[in-house]
Formats: structure tokens, sequence, C-alpha cells
């Protein structure tokens, strides 16, 4: 059994994170190659062609950034008017 310590503190627990990049230039410049190579008739075996343009994800988190806001519109003028028919019953009957 051991002595127990008061003043000393356990030390921190350690990971082995290697952080991950991604170089868009790099990206660019190597499906620029792919597409040459392609066109002038040199084959390494198939090429790995992604289905997923670019940009693809940008415009998809655009559009439904304003899909949201426009259904957060339309709830607020059902609101509204539920508010302004409430009101009037209130005050006119």
């Amino acid at each position: 059994m051991g002595i127990p310590r008061f003043f000393s503190t356990p030390k921190p627990k350690q990971f082995n994170y290697i952080p991950r990049y991604y170089d868009e230039q790099k990206e660019a410049l190597e499906e620029r190659i792919r597409e040459i190579e392609m066109e002038m008739g040199v084959n390494k075996g198939e090429a790995y062609r992604p289905r997923i343009r670019r940009g693809q994800m940008s415009n998809y988190f655009r559009r439904k950034q304003k899909r949201v806001q426009k259904q957060s519109n339309i709830r607020l003028v059902i609101i509204i008017l539920f508010l302004l028919l409430i009101s009037y019953f209130l005050f006119f009957y």
C-alpha cells in the first residue's frame, strides 16, 4: 500500500492526434494533371473520377440556409396573423 498523495496532481492524458488538412491548390493541380493525361491518352489504369464537383457542398448549405429562412418567415407570418385574429375577436366581439 502506498502513501496517499494530497498535494500532487495526476498527469494529463496524452493523445496521438495528427491533424489533417485540405490543400485546395494541390487538389486542383492533381485534377488538372489527370484531365490532361486523359486528353493525351496516357492511361495509368482506371482513374478515379469524383462524383462530387467543386462547390456542390457550399451550394447545398447555401440552399439549405435559404430554405430554413423561408420556412421561418412563413412561420412568423402565420403567428402574426393568428395573433391579429385573436386580438380582433377580443376587441370587437
